[in-house]
């Protein structure tokens, strides 16, 4: 194996998270694609094995500590990369039908090639999130939606909940200063339709941490949502 089997099971560990034999050897198989297509086309920073283990892919399955996500819920991650956390995720439960979303067609063409190579099918789309969440066939479709690393709270909110449904969860991967990020992105999570928040903090090994806040759609969010990507820049909701 090129990925730690032991690193890989101990950061799981610390989060209760259980994957099963096929997922290990998929993620193995995942990483081994990824270090070298990342020779070619610049994917990601984090290209040590024991990196990958716990910087990406435990790092990604959080979402399932956090998260109890239905049997067969429709999924997207919004900004997804070089696939994380939406192909991760995919990996560890195959029954998730997701769509994975970014607007850059490298990326997408690599997380095509990891799909093909693992025998797993997701629906891949190269688009902007701020136009795809107004399209009728993916606006309030979703039963989860997550974005990681892609941006602050407030703007977050505002590319990912109009394709949450009601009744459905956003779940965003946020870094050390998560609780600041959400207490400004308030105004944001209640005009777009959110409810209950909730904040989730993990340890993934001695220093590796992880936050995620969790929004629940309680209503749909207004018709003017998402912005044109130059007003979301320049005016924050609730500013």
């Amino acid at each position: 194996m090129i990925v730690p089997r032991e690193t890989l099971l101990q950061a799981l560990s610390h989060l209760g998270v259980l994957i099963d034999e096929t997922a290990i050897e998929r993620l193995d198989r995942y990483a081994e694609m990824l270090i070298d297509y990342n020779t070619r086309v610049n994917l990601t920073a984090i290209i040590e094995p024991a990196e990958i283990a716990v910087k990406h892919f435990a790092d990604s399955l959080t979402v399932l500590a956090a998260v109890d996500i239905p049997q067969g819920a429709r999924c997207i991650d919004v900004g997804t990369g070089a696939g994380f956390p939406g192909l991760v995720l995919l990996i560890a439960r195959p029954d998730l039908k997701w769509t994975l979303l970014d607007s850059t067609q490298k990326k997408l063409r690599f997380i095509q090639d990891v799909l093909n190579a693992l025998g797993l099918h997701a629906d891949v789309v190269h688009a902007r999130a701020e136009e795809l969440g107004r399209r009728p066939d993916y606006r309030e479709q979703f039963d989860f939606v997550t974005a990681r690393a892609v941006a602050a709270m407030d703007t977050l909110c505002e590319y990912c909940l109009p394709f949450t449904r009601i009744g459905g969860i956003f779940a965003a991967m946020k870094g050390p200063d998560a609780e600041n990020e959400l207490q400004a992105a308030r105004p944001a999570v209640s005009r777009l339709g959110g409810g209950k928040i909730a904040f989730h903090h993990f340890t993934l090994g001695e220093s590796a941490e992880r936050n995620i806040l969790t929004v629940e759609k309680t209503s749909h969010t207004p018709p003017k949502y998402p912005r044109p990507s130059a007003q979301i820049a320049k005016r924050k909701i609730g500013s």
